[in-house]
């Protein structure tokens, strides 16, 4: 199962933690989402033409997949997940992307952008969409990063 990883699924450490055979395959982007960070405090994606968010596609084995439902909490509700097509390695391929239920802006957690923002900078993702995910982390709830201002290809 491939999984786009946007927000602390990013994170390596985090991830080998909770899902030590899963596999990164490295930096992909979902093209018509915007990334937020929701009234929960977590981050989400939301619809949006012409947007793109940026994130790590990982490869999960069926143990790795139960272990982050259970972090996402899709039991509770917090998340849901969806199949979309991301972009990796210049194809286009299907991963399973969680989406939170609650669609409103808001603040990160504390510490959470941090670990978001660390992560994307460890993945060496575009500069412009990282300083976009920074405005979040300074408590503006100005929009973040709308466009692939980075050259992945």
């Amino acid at each position: 199962m491939l999984h786009f990883a946007y927000g602390s699924n990013m994170d390596r450490a985090s991830m080998r933690r909770r899902c030590p055979s899963a596999r990164a395959l490295g930096p992909a982007w979902l093209e018509g989402w915007r990334f937020i960070v929701t009234r929960d405090g977590y981050a989400s994606i939301v619809p949006a033409p012409g947007a793109v968010v940026h994130g790590i596609l990982w490869r999960l084995t069926p143990r790795d997949l139960a272990a982050v439902n259970a972090y996402e909490s899709l039991d509770s509700g917090l998340y849901g997940c969806r199949m979309i097509s991301v972009r990796h390695a210049g194809a286009r391929m299907q991963a399973l992307v969680y989406v939170a239920r609650e669609r409103c802006p808001g603040r990160p957690k504390p510490g959470y952008q941090d670990l978001v923002i660390a992560a994307a900078r460890a993945w060496n993702l575009p500069e412009d969409y990282v300083r976009g995910l920074e405005r979040w982390s300074a408590g503006r709830l100005a929009a973040a990063p709308t466009t692939d201002t980075g050259d992945i290809s």
